[in-house]
């Protein structure tokens, strides 16, 4: 972990905040607070929400289930593959198993 920060300002709906972070995370911040604004911008300008903290609730909201629907894909395809592979092991040893058999 790098002891070096950067000071780096980021924007958010036309409104300034100072952030500190390592510096090989500068990049990855401001990312993600380029998606932060445009959810926040995409909620506000539906004009369904108003007031800043329920905009930023609401794109901490969606954000959180994009993440935890895309954990949720990542696990059942870890799982599809673990599985896969435990039955290619139990082939690959059953004929292995098989072979050492027809030696003896």
């Amino acid at each position: 972990m790098s002891d070096v920060y950067a000071h780096v300002t980021v924007k958010i709906l036309e409104k300034e905040y100072q952030v500190s972070c390592p510096v090989n995370e500068r990049t990855d911040l401001l990312d993600a607070a380029e998606l932060l604004n445009g959810q926040m911008r995409e909620i506000r300008d539906s004009g369904k929400v108003v007031g800043l903290d329920r905009i930023a609730v609401m794109a901490a909201l969606n954000m959180a289930n994009e993440v935890l629907k895309f954990k949720a894909r990542e696990d059942a395809v870890q799982s599809t593959f673990g599985n896969r592979i435990r039955a290619l092991t139990e082939s690959a040893d059953k004929a292995l198993g098989d072979a050492r058999q027809l030696d003896l």
